[in-house]
């Protein structure tokens, strides 16, 4: 999709209240990868992308820029926490995990949509099974090939397509071969993860299929034939190398808690947890190749998003050569009053649509009053101040605490309407609010 960078911020804005220096940083970046591949081949190989350091507080809008981001450019993309990995020959998860991961979300990605291209000739092949699994074809015989055993034989079929079609047999149970791989993560569990590549490819040749025979519905066995039958018509090669280019060329990876893997030196002992991980990232984010089970990938124009609050620590503290990777700076601030209410009301998600959607199952209809949603944003910049700032996750506990009865009693409650005013909302947390030891725990 090649959206302008407005238009990206434009879509950015309906679920992300505030933060538009971040906004405009991530469209500029995402628009100048697009700029990026109109360039002819000798000038595009030196361009890379400029990666981007988020720094604010924790519940301020940083990883849900980076998620709505990747949905809006059909990219592929990967969350991980630095915390996750610790340096080589250390227990924890190796670095290039995290572009075998990439690799294996694009995968996905690619498969469905070549599955998308397939889905007709497929379910034709499906509809065939499943009436060859209804109707078996009787043994051969003199009777079998008389034409009036082959014309009830087609009109019986025809009468159970048609009944196949209307959703007749949807509850019929029938047998069906299911065929199961056994991958090499299944049989050693996390140490087949970290498994050296080659050595995984050939555990995994080496073990053999499971197959048996399953009695299910015709709904579930529908589902299991079109993956046998989508897998067939696809190229499987043509999806590892398309999603290898597109990890390549559009992948982005979300680095979160990057604050708590820098500092100064451990003068304790091995340096595992901080400037141990950068030096591995190094590396990966200035430009490498990892090689993965499906071949190797390039790291070279993958965008880099890393993200901390830096509460205890400073960009500066990280190793320079890491920041020197990282060259745009983008600072997300704290959330005001007006911000929360905006959040309670504006996105297209919001938490307060959300909560009436959930009780709705119910069939009880919420209402907000205008001053119930000032309360509640008052309540969350007034506790974030006094106490640890979480930003708009304060919301959602007190949201939790001023729907827990309603939300207990909803299915037995005589009135199917509840309308939420201020006055409810400080009867339900005044307890807690007039206690500030206790709010520490509740909210």
């Amino acid at each position: 999709m090649d959206l302008t960078p407005k238009q990206i911020v434009a879509e950015l804005d309906k679920y992300i209240v505030g933060q538009n220096d971040a906004k405009r940083a991530v469209a500029i970046a995402v628009r100048n990868r697009w700029r990026r591949r109109q360039l002819p081949d000798d000038v595009r190989k030196d361009v890379s992308p400029k990666n981007i350091l988020m720094i604010g507080p924790t519940g301020v809008g940083k990883t849900e820029i980076a998620r709505r981001l990747a949905g809006l450019t059909g990219a592929p993309f990967i969350k991980v926490e630095a915390t996750k990995y610790t340096e080589v020959g250390y227990h924890g998860r190796d670095v290039d995990s995290i572009i075998r991961d990439l690799l294996d979300s694009s995968i996905s990605m690619v498969r469905g949509e070549m599955t998308d291209s397939v889905k007709e000739v497929a379910n034709e092949q499906v509809e065939e099974r499943l009436l060859d699994h209804l109707l078996p074809q009787p043994d051969a015989g003199p009777s079998v090939d008389e034409p009036e055993s082959k014309s009830r034989l087609t009109r019986t079929r025809s009468k159970l397509r048609q009944q196949l079609r209307n959703g007749n047999l949807e509850d019929r149970q029938i047998e069906i071969p299911v065929e199961e791989k056994t991958t090499a993560v299944a049989m050693f569990g996390q140490a087949g993860m970290e498994m050296d590549v080659d050595l995984q490819n050939m555990v995994e040749k080496m073990l053999p299929s499971r197959r048996e025979t399953r009695r299910v519905t015709v709904a579930d066995a529908r589902k299991i034939l079109f993956n046998q039958e989508a897998e067939k018509l696809i190229d499987r090669d043509k999806i590892h190398r398309t999603a290898i280019e597109r990890v390549e060329q559009s992948g982005i990876v979300f680095i979160d808690e990057i604050d708590k893997v820098c500092g100064p030196p451990s003068i304790h002992g091995p340096d595992v947890s901080r400037q141990g991980v950068q030096r591995d990232l190094l590396p990966i984010v200035e430009g490498s190749t990892v090689m993965t089970r499906y071949g190797p990938v390039k790291t070279d124009y993958i965008l880099f998003i890393a993200a901390g609050a830096f509460h205890s620590s400073k960009p500066s503290d990280l190793m320079p050569e890491f920041q020197g990777r990282f060259p745009i700076r983008v600072e997300l601030t704290d959330l005001t009053k007006d911000d929360f209410v905006r959040i309670l009301r504006e996105p297209h998600n919001s938490l307060t649509k959300q909560q009436s959607a959930l009780l709705g199952s119910d069939g009880v209809q919420v209402d907000f009053a205008e001053d119930s949603i000032d309360a509640m944003a008052q309540i969350a910049y007034d506790l974030n101040r006094r106490s640890q700032n979480i930003g708009a996750r304060r919301l959602y506990t007190i949201l939790e605490r001023v729907f827990e009865s309603i939300s207990y009693e909803a299915p037995d409650l005589p009135e199917r309407q509840v309308t939420i005013t201020a006055q409810y909302v400080h009867d339900r947390l005044k307890d807690v609010l007039k206690d500030e030891d206790l709010s520490k725990f509740i909210l």
